[in-house]
């Protein structure tokens, strides 16, 4: 698409917060010549079927639809919450604007157990998992697993950021038990340990963007878990080809525009531990030499809105 398509252009990015990524994100919008950045909070949103004719309340823009959307957070809360949240996003799908990712793509990431399923559906390397509502059928997965020498991450099930997590079964030659489950919803999602392959640990995220694996690095951390939110140390990394595969693969298979992608060293090959639809980058940016904002909003641009406009005017 020319950029002399876009100065009629107006973008709303969806973000509980305007931080960090919203200014780079508006940054880059403007630089492609949008004539409007709005930022809203899916909370703010709603319907009402008699205001316009579209039925969606959306701040700031009256009785029209943005031109694209850029999902860069959905606000936790009640599941009633969530589902009118998620509800906007699915409408705005539904009535043709351009939603960078979508709502059903954001399902299927923040969900681990779909995740699981869909990774493992595609035939791609993940450590096995389980879910049960069930707190005795999930202390008998701890027992089983125990007793084969392996530890087991109870994770929560829509968690982010490394926060949450807890290591079950056989863990440094002793036997820890699964605690209760009231904290996490009375569901159990455990996923098996990975133990590390160097001192200090890490792991990798790689960046898909528009199905092509764009940026990589590598989380060290001498604790178990290697989120950034969590003190992990950000490092350069090569994309390898057995890294860009299977992330390009996961983000594929979830259905996701862009996606932070995260693998686990094993003696096999990388393994996929988890994908994020909702991705932060800016301790990738630390590491990556091109803008990632600019390459995300090109790629809504260039492929993502320009297919939505050549399907109005075919």
């Amino acid at each position: 698409m020319a950029h002399g398509g876009l100065q009629s252009l107006r973008v709303a990015v969806m973000s509980d917060e305007s931080g960090w990524h919203v200014r780079r994100l508006r940054r880059a919008l403007l630089a492609r010549g949008a004539a409007l950045v709005r930022c809203l909070d899916l909370a703010q949103c709603g319907v009402a079927t008699g205001a316009s004719r579209h039925g969606l309340v959306l701040p700031g823009f009256g009785k029209e639809l943005p031109d694209a959307v850029i999902v860069r957070g959905v606000a936790t809360g009640s599941f009633e919450q969530v589902t009118k949240r998620l509800t906007v996003l699915h409408a705005l799908t539904a009535l043709g604007v351009p939603v960078y990712n979508e709502a059903r793509a954001i399902e299927r990431s923040v969900d681990k157990a779909m995740t699981s399923l869909l990774l493992r559906a595609a035939g791609i390397a993940s450590p096995p998992a389980w879910t049960t509502e069930c707190p005795a059928q999930a202390q008998r997965v701890v027992l089983r697993e125990a007793a084969a020498g392996h530890a087991l991450v109870l994770k929560p099930l829509f968690g982010s950021q490394g926060k949450g997590l807890q290591l079950v079964g056989h863990v440094d030659g002793r036997f820890v038990p699964l605690p209760s489950l009231d904290a996490y919803g009375g569901l159990a999602y455990l996923q098996r340990y990975v133990p590390p392959v160097s001192a200090p640990g890490f792991d990798w995220r790689v960046l898909v963007i528009g199905g092509r694996a764009a940026a990589a690095m590598r989380r060290v951390s001498s604790h178990w878990v290697h989120n950034v939110a969590q003190g992990a140390r950000c490092e350069a990394a090569e994309l390898t080809a057995d890294l860009a595969r299977p992330a390009e693969r996961a983000a594929q298979a979830l259905g996701l525009d862009y996606a932070g992608v995260d693998l686990i060293p094993t003696p096999d090959g990388p393994q996929v531990l988890e994908v994020n639809g909702v991705a932060a980058w800016q301790g990738l940016q630390r590491v990556t030499p091109f803008d990632i904002a600019q390459a995300l909003v090109d790629d809504l641009l260039d492929r993502k809105l320009a297919a939505a406009r050549g399907r109005l005017s075919a």
